[in-house]
């Protein structure tokens, strides 16, 4: 498991630590958007402090041998989210902080939409919502035949949960009792079409996902306190059942601005407001 440590940071407190890795995950997605102007910059604010936690304190991995066998899977099913996964690779240690300034470039390792073929620790290429899941299923299926201890980490967005495939892929993994499965959905109210709730009404998810046969947990996604028990017990859970932590998540957290703004499933900002939201950013961290 990693324990990615910080210079001069004390570690005997784990949350301490985790808050600070979040922090550095929202500065350097942060950083990226602002190397071309605009991005998914929302959705990698609210889904930080999840990322944090998977990354510095859950998830097995080799910093320099990011396809070690005995890894747990991240899959990325959001594949827009991508500038949310690099900052935390970058956080992990995986991804050379450097490579920042080429997001989205030619010939960047970096592309704007995850592509397996292309980063280390894209574990599959984003496009299509709501492939994932079936995805993850079939990698933890393929583990367990294996005897591979190791877990798949399959991170959702809420409109993913607008497609059949996803629970068809739900109900294969109860059957089957994956319980080397965990599912991440940041449900953060917004789509490109409009409040998630208004494009196809998806409540009341615990009483569903249960219903399939999961073991379920609903928190608020930017409480690390809350995230980091949600992850262990998802982890630990002794029934044989796949597990899902719901993630209540705010778009844009840690940069009032962006947090208040009515539309920002995609964000563009004046070129002096990214220095700005950095500055909150760095504000809020010293505080």
């Amino acid at each position: 498991m990693s324990t990615v440590a910080e210079p001069g940071l004390a570690v005997s407190n784990p949350l301490t630590r985790l808050a600070h890795h979040a922090y550095h995950i929202r500065r350097f997605a942060l950083r990226m958007g602002e190397v071309q102007g605009q991005g998914y910059i929302g959705q990698a604010l609210g889904l930080a402090d999840a990322l944090a936690v998977a990354w510095c304190h859950a998830i097995n991995y080799r910093p320099d041998e990011p396809e070690w066998e005995g890894r747990d899977r991240f899959l990325l099913s959001h594949g827009h989210y991508a500038i949310a996964l690099y900052a935390a690779l970058i956080e992990a240690g995986i991804i050379a902080e450097e490579e920042l300034e080429t997001y989205g470039s030619d010939d960047s390792r970096l592309p704007m939409s995850g592509m397996a073929s292309y980063t280390p620790g894209m574990e599959i290429s984003g496009g299509s919502l709501g492939q994932g899941m079936s995805i993850a299923v079939g990698m933890a299926l393929g583990l367990r035949q294996k005897n591979n201890p190791a877990f798949v980490y399959n991170s959702m967005s809420d409109g993913e949960l607008d497609e059949g495939a996803t629970w068809e892929a739900a109900m294969s993994a109860a059957h089957h009792q994956l319980s080397n499965l965990i599912v991440l959905v940041d449900i953060n109210q917004q789509q490109a079409d409009g409040p998630s709730q208004k494009i196809l009404g998806f409540e009341p998810l615990q009483d569903k996902w249960r219903s399939f046969g999961w073991y379920v947990q609903r928190v608020d996604g930017n409480d690390i306190a809350a995230v980091k028990q949600a992850f262990d017990l998802a982890r630990h859970h002794p029934e044989p059942v796949p597990r899902v932590i719901l993630l209540d998540t705010l778009m844009g957290k840690g940069v009032p601005f962006l947090e208040q703004r009515e539309k920002n499933h995609f964000i563009r900002v004046e070129a002096e407001e990214w220095q700005q939201a950095i500055a909150i950013l760095d504000r809020g961290a010293k505080a």
